[in-house]
């Protein structure tokens, strides 16, 4: 049983990366074998509209034709039985980087041919880690569950459950007086870190526990 992280935020060891972490743990917990991946260390773009992968006689039906710093992951992902995805928001939706990754990912299994849009003879469980610093009470506002259904909606091409967990109102700096986000009440945000993040890492643990468990079944 392989279990895939992909990072989507710059940081290796922050919020987002730390998450991803307890949520391979919680897999590596149930049997599954491990890997972690940034993408911000890896060099490729977003789907190119090439269309390769919708051509009837082609060789890239299912599959990405694009060949750059993404191709091994996506082949690797595709291969696996958990696919944990994490990303802060920016700018009201998940970064650069990871829609790219989504792109190139789930364009190719969307069928254009069939009613029910897949493609994807496999099973890949799903979870979707995100990361913010709005207040959980405020998200609805922001308009973010639409954000999240729609990733879920794309996420079920590959067949599997999909969770979904959100770690808001997160510890952004290591020290706020250098920065200027007088905005943010520093007194909250540390309590919020001490009290809230770390259950948030025993859901991740156990987004990964669950995942695992829906592999075998």
């Amino acid at each position: 049983m392989e279990a895939i992280a992909i990072n989507g935020s710059p940081r290796k060891n922050r919020n987002t990366a730390t998450l991803l972490k307890k949520a391979l743990d919680g897999a590596a917990s149930k049997g599954a074998r491990t890997t972690l991946i940034h993408l911000y260390d890896l060099e490729f773009k977003g789907c190119c509209s090439c269309f390769a992968c919708k051509r009837k006689t082609g060789s890239h039906i299912g599959y990405c034709a694009k060949r750059d710093g993404l191709t091994d992951v996506l082949m690797q992902v595709m291969e696996s039985d958990i696919l944990l995805l994490g990303s802060p928001i920016y700018l009201g939706n998940v970064t650069g980087a990871m829609r790219s990754f989504m792109e190139r990912l789930l364009f190719p299994v969307l069928s254009y041919d069939r009613a029910e849009k897949k493609i994807f003879t496999g099973k890949i469980q799903t979870g979707f880690i995100y990361t913010m610093g709005v207040p959980k009470e405020r998200i609805e506002a922001f308009g973010y569950p639409y954000i999240f259904e729609g990733d879920k909606h794309f996420l079920q091409l590959l067949n599997g459950h999909h969770q979904e967990l959100i770690s808001a109102d997160s510890y952004q700096f290591d020290d706020y007086s250098r920065y200027a986000a007088s905005v943010f009440d520093v007194g909250h945000k540390i309590k919020v870190r001490q009290e809230q993040f770390p259950i948030d890492c025993e859901n991740a643990f156990a987004m990964g526990e669950r995942a695992a468990i829906d592999a075998r079944s």
